[in-house]
């Protein structure tokens, strides 16, 4: 979680200066300051010896990101819906088929070899719902009836909604001839019955739910699953005539879902830019790149009368060129100045956007990212609500359709990312401690431990047992444990505390929360992926009084009082989220760095869905 330099942060609570800074690790790390431990401390727990060997490198993993593997589809087993040789007694005279049932027993023969596959579930759900209702939903006498025909559509509309097609793609009959047979008719429709049902599950589940499975993907990945139905879907369209109301009504019912869609249109229907220049080019003075000549014609082609006037002369003379001349980086400099950046005259991706935009490819492919990760989530997402949005570092507080608070934020670094998942607030914590996740323990002191055990103890941690009693650290053997430490560790309470004067907590397994932060400069920088996992707010008073339903003052007037807990009384969910095209609240599209390469690895894993998908019948 957000970390900030250990020595500095108890050097500060004790009011005193870091002498010099000696690297990192010491300020991390280093001793020096001593804490004298009051009262008496039980004996630590008799330590387990790890194996020789692997006690100096044992480390804590991060989770991986894994090579997508989809559900392989299944034949749909027809046999204990075909008919059976009639029996010798009467039939219950309690059952009296309808015309057109009798018509579905009568065409069920023409399943005997029809090679269908499905879903595992989608496979069961057929099999389930047509035992119990032996009777046609899309075919009316010998052809496909208007409920059919609405279904159809909506299946050839699924690209507006970021889908495939040709996943949901059904061979339609044509219409019946007098040359038709009775029997050959029969056969098609009641195929055509059972692929159309099919295919209409895999699409109210693909709407509901996206094509894959998030937490498949990445344990970054933590999503409830969103049950749907199946059988329930075919009884509610078998008794409905507004089929494609319902098949839309299973998509997310937000606006930011909407205007998504209205921006895919949008970049269907568009040309591609002009000058399209790498995205993720990195270019320093003195170096080459055929991307630099285009970047340059950009900056010429939009030249205000005091650029011209500063820089016309050298890009007329150098616009031309592969190499990044030392000439040309006071033009970098203030074109990245002009866009909000610092102006440190290494062209990077930021700065390639800034001036070529995003191509219409990298567009569509976040917005297709960005529907498909929509379904993942609740469809309605609640009001009031906090969104965190990683790839932009931003937090917002929306209650009614309004953005009423919207801050900076840090996140996790790449090695140390953040996870997308959604939670619901449940308080505030004031002046609070910080409990030293486990991670951090094993991964990062425990090296300094081995060798100087008590330097916790100096620098004013409290260490606890797994009954909750305090140990001092110079008594714990901390080279017995490995990764399984019996203990906990946690800074106090202070003006220097890693989590600053307030903590946000939503419980869930990451242990990640929403917390103030000593380290104000990193909100000034423009990518700020630079924490251990947890969010550091630029305005966590503000984030603190939206969520508590109070003001500013009164939060200010909470924190005068030391340590305290106020619980949040109103449900207010916290997306912690992960969008690289996500709109604003006038719903216009925005578009972000891939910070953390999740696109790509979404793009995998879709890609994977629709090879399993593509030989199905």
């Amino acid at each position: 979680m957000a970390v900030m330099p250990i020595a500095i942060a108890t050097a500060l609570a004790f009011g005193q200066q870091p002498a010099s800074a000696q690297g990192l690790f010491d300020m991390l790390f280093g001793g020096g300051i001593r804490h004298n431990s009051q009262g008496e401390f039980p004996p630590p727990p008799k330590p387990r010896k790890v194996q020789p060997g692997t006690g100096g490198s044992v480390r804590i993993s991060s989770p991986t990101y894994n090579t997508y593997r989809a559900d392989k589809l299944v034949r749909v087993d027809f046999k204990s819906l075909l008919p059976a040789p009639p029996p010798a007694t009467a039939q219950d005279a309690a059952f009296v088929p309808s015309v057109t049932g009798s018509a579905f027993r009568d065409a069920m023969a023409g399943l005997s070899d029809y090679e269908l596959f499905a879903e595992p579930d989608i496979a069961k759900a057929l099999i389930a719902y047509y035992s119990a209702n032996p009777d046609f939903i899309w075919v009316t006498g010998d052809a496909p009836n208007s409920r059919a025909q609405d279904a159809v559509r909506v299946l050839g509309e699924a690209a507006s909604y970021g889908l495939t097609p040709a996943d949901y793609s059904v061979d339609v009959p044509a219409a019946a001839t007098n040359a038709a047979l009775p029997e050959a008719r029969a056969k098609e429709l009641v195929r055509f019955e059972m692929a159309l049902s099919a295919r209409v599950l895999r699409y109210a589940h693909d709407a509901q739910s996206g094509r894959v499975d998030p937490n498949r993907m990445t344990g970054y990945y933590d999503f409830p699953a969103k049950p749907l139905d199946l059988e329930g879907v075919l009884k509610t369209l078998a008794h409905t005539q507004e089929v494609r109301t319902y098949l839309e009504s299973r998509h997310p019912q937000n606006p930011e879902y909407q205007a998504l869609r209205v921006e895919l249109e949008s970049l269907q229907a568009s040309e591609e830019n002009e000058i399209v220049v790498d995205p993720k080019l990195l270019l320093k003075p003195g170096e080459s790149s055929p991307e630099l000549p285009k970047l340059l014609t950009l900056i010429a082609r939009n030249l205000d009368d005091e650029m011209g006037g500063d820089f016309g002369e050298t890009l007329a003379r150098l616009g031309k060129s592969d190499l990044y001349d030392p000439d040309l980086v006071p033009v970098i400099k203030a074109v990245q100045k002009r866009a909000g950046m610092k102006g440190d005259g290494v062209i990077g991706p930021r700065t390639v956007a800034s001036l070529a935009g995003t191509s219409k490819a990298d567009k569509v492919e976040k917005v297709m990212a960005a529907l498909e990760e929509l379904r993942w989530l609740p469809s309605d997402l609640g009001s009031p609500r906090v969104f965190i949005n990683q790839p932009a570092f931003t937090a917002s507080y929306i209650d009614n359709g309004e953005e009423k608070l919207k801050t900076r934020v840090v996140i996790g670094k790449v090695t140390n990312q953040t996870a997308f998942f959604y939670n619901q607030i449940k308080q505030v914590d004031f002046h609070p401690y910080w409990g030293v996740p486990q991670s951090i323990i094993v991964n990062e002191m425990l090296p300094r431990l081995r060798s100087d055990p008590g330097y916790l103890d100096r620098a004013g941690y409290e260490v606890t047992d797994s009954s909750g009693r305090r140990v001092p650290s110079a008594a714990v053997d901390w080279g017995a444990y490995g990764a399984k430490i019996p203990f906990s560790v946690r800074q106090q309470p202070s003006e220097a505390n890693a989590l600053g004067e307030l903590k946000i907590l939503f419980p869930n397994k990451h242990a990640i929360y929403m917390h103030d932060t000593p380290q104000k400069s990193f909100f000034g920088r423009d990518m700020r992926a630079l924490s251990h996992g947890c969010i550091r707010l630029q305005d966590p008073r503000g984030m603190a009084a939206a969520v508590l339903g109070t003001s500013v003052d009164d939060i200010a007037e909470k924190l005068k009082h030391g340590h305290s807990t106020e619980n949040v009384t109103r449900v207010i969910p916290v997306y912690v989220a992960y969008f690289t095209a996500w709109p604003d609240m006038s719903g216009k599209v925005e578009y972000f760095d891939d910070v953390y390469d999740r696109d790509s690895k979404l793009m995998q894993a879709l890609d994977a869905t629709e090879a399993v998908r593509a030989p199905s019948t």
